[in-house]
């Protein structure tokens, strides 16, 4: 089941024209005049463009924005070439386009640019094969502004597209070019391929008629059309050579159930498809193999195949010459003639990114007359007005049918009372292999084309991690400030019991000192041997000899205790006197109630024992 198409392989961007200074002469705009488009065995469409005062053969690609040009001689105006210095690569599938943007007057279809920017490649060695003996000599980009490398390179520096500037300054009504494709050995050859700027074929007004299929970004070319919901199954997707919807899942994330996504692109000889929809076309074929070397199918010539694809509620049927095509002279391995299914499964051009299911291709195209309205793409454009597609139907299934069979039949229609070309049952249906290498872009794609979820995924998780581990900090916290309040609780009043009213020892005198003493910061602490281990608390002692005035155990040695305590004596022993208290508070001693009155205020609250055994604590 099927979006509606998307003008460009670079769908990812959003493609919002933006206006660049452009100084060019109204004057050197003159009026546009028919451009014909070549045909090269079905599998290149090019017309002549003429660039630095010569006419040059090249590719009418919708699927990239640059110009490039190889001269095979010196052009007829070189020293109207200026070189900017900037280097630019440009891929695509037969090679990599290198060299360096120039400046140059530019015609096309009676349009003159004076300074248009492109890309002079001077080595063709890069290529795959001869670009001149296969008839062009440089790629002419039909796309918006935003898919230009050349632009990008000049930081958009007067380097708008070719067709950017004939749109900003022609003043046209409407910005839009049409694209008709002939095809070869075409029995009743209609009409021949040709490209318009702003106005229609003769004999093919109907196209304005067509839906409206948008092309701006993946956002908006996923919205699905008023006529979806009322059409039945037939009506919608793929239609395979049994006449049934062919079931696929787009690849997508935003895609809606039971939809794709399609990039046309004239820059494909072959229609890139799922491997699951070009299996459901030729796999039920008898005597069709799978070229893994290629990746494509080959079967045998004679097989008549009737598909179709629905777009906006319309169908298109694909004519069957397109669908098994005899323009390479395959022969199998025993020597006998077969063709190539030309819905090839996607690999090379797979979409890492997910933005795209398939690319419809030459073969697609020539079953239709196609129009690219760029809309609010262009300055003077309609702003309000979305980039969209129309396409109108070029084949008549009878008529069509007949054709295959005059050409690959020899004027016999068995199609179906011969059983050679009847198709296998579903179940037998074979699948073509999946690559190691497809296996790995298919995982790729599954994360690179959902890393916005993913990522919210991970922050989501983060956040949840962060809070979770701030959430048993506190715990924590307040479970150790109820534990220190435990403990300070025994450090502020004496508990009786085992430690004081006389020496050590004295269990059952009266309530000794609890003392809980804290680290000192200046000297290093142990715990007394002395003091005993039933005692609450921590007993930590200063090690230094220590003289007190006006001791009374001053003769002995003794030993600093601070503690957390301001309470450290029971009830019965407690102060009553604010002088008391702020003696008290400093210093008291602990062994019994007569040495109140000897207390002293040293070291700013540690208390003392002597080394027989007395504890005082503050």
């Amino acid at each position: 089941m099927l979006l509606p198409l998307s003008l460009l392989l670079l769908v990812v961007e959003h493609v919002h024209a933006v206006r660049i200074p452009f100084v060019v002469n109204t004057n050197d705009l003159t009026r546009r005049d028919p451009v014909s488009v070549g045909n090269t065995g079905n599998a290149q469409y090019v017309a002549n463009i003429s660039v630095a005062g010569s006419n040059v053969p090249v590719l009418l690609d919708t699927g990239s924005s640059d110009l490039w040009v190889y001269f095979a001689k010196e052009p007829a105006n070189k020293s109207g070439i200026v070189d900017t210095g900037t280097e630019v690569s440009l891929s695509y599938a037969v090679g990599t386009a290198h060299g360096h943007a120039r400046r140059t007057p530019v015609t096309f279809g009676g349009y003159t640019i004076q300074d248009q920017a492109f890309l002079l490649v001077e080595d063709t060695s890069t290529f795959t094969g001869d670009i001149r003996s296969q008839g062009y000599q440089g790629l002419f980009g039909l796309g918006p502004n935003t898919g230009s490398v050349v632009r990008k390179k000049l930081d958009k520096n007067n380097a708008d597209t070719m067709l950017q500037n004939v749109f900003n300054r022609a003043g046209l009504k409407d910005n839009y070019i049409t694209l008709l494709l002939d095809r070869k050995n075409d029995l009743s050859d209609p009409f021949k391929g040709e490209m318009t700027i702003g106005e229609l074929v003769p004999g093919f007004e109907n196209i304005t008629s067509m839906p409206r299929l948008d092309v701006e970004t993946v956002t908006r070319l996923l919205k699905s059309d008023q006529h979806w919901q009322a059409l039945t199954d037939k009506d919608k997707g793929i239609i395979g050579p049994d006449g049934q919807t062919i079931a696929f899942n787009s690849i997508v994330p935003r895609a809606p159930d039971g939809q794709m996504v399609a990039v046309v692109d004239s820059g494909f000889t072959f229609s890139q498809v799922p491997r699951d929809i070009a299996d459901a076309i030729y796999g039920r074929v008898k005597g069709a193999v799978y070229d893994s070397t290629n990746e494509w199918w080959l079967l045998p010539c004679g097989q008549y195949l009737s598909i179709s694809f629905n777009f906006g509620g319309k169908n298109y049927p694909i004519h069957p010459l397109d669908v098994v095509d005899d323009n390479f002279s395959k022969i199998d391995g025993s020597g006998k003639k077969v063709c190539i299914g030309s819905f090839q499964p996607i690999t090379t051009a797979f979409s890492l990114l997910g933005h795209y299911d398939m690319i419809l291709g030459m073969n697609f195209l020539r079953s239709v007359y196609t129009l690219y309205n760029f809309g609010s793409w262009i300055e003077n454009g309609n702003k309000d007005e979305h980039p969209y597609m129309q396409m109108t139907s070029l084949t008549d299934v009878t008529a069509a049918r007949k054709e295959f069979v005059e050409l690959r039949l020899a004027g016999q229609d068995v199609i179906d009372s011969d059983t050679r070309w009847a198709l296998l049952p579903a179940d037998q249906m074979v699948k073509s292999p999946v690559s190691d290498e497809e296996k790995k872009k298919k995982y790729q794609e599954m994360v690179l084309s959902r890393w916005p979820y993913i990522l919210i995924g991970c922050l989501a998780f983060l956040a949840l991690s962060i809070g979770f581990c701030v959430w048993k900090c506190c715990q924590r916290r307040r479970a150790n400030k109820g534990k220190w309040a435990k403990k300070g609780a025994l450090s502020r009043g004496l508990i009786p019991g085992r430690f004081g009213g006389g020496k050590a020892g004295r269990d059952d005198e009266l309530g000794g000192v609890n003392n809980v003493a804290e680290r000192d910061r200046d000297t290093e602490l142990y715990t007394a041997p002395h003091h005993r281990p039933s005692i609450a608390g921590r007993g930590s002692t200063d090690t230094r000899d220590s003289k007190v005035a006006n001791d009374p155990y001053s003769s002995h040695n003794v030993d600093l205790h601070r503690t957390q305590s301001n309470h450290s004596l029971p009830p019965q022993y407690q102060p009553s006197t604010p002088q008391q208290y702020q003696a008290y508070d400093n210093y008291a001693y602990a062994d019994s109630a007569t040495h109140l009155n000897q207390q002293q205020d040293y070291n700013s609250g540690y208390g003392h024992h002597d080394n027989n055994g007395y504890g005082y604590g503050r």
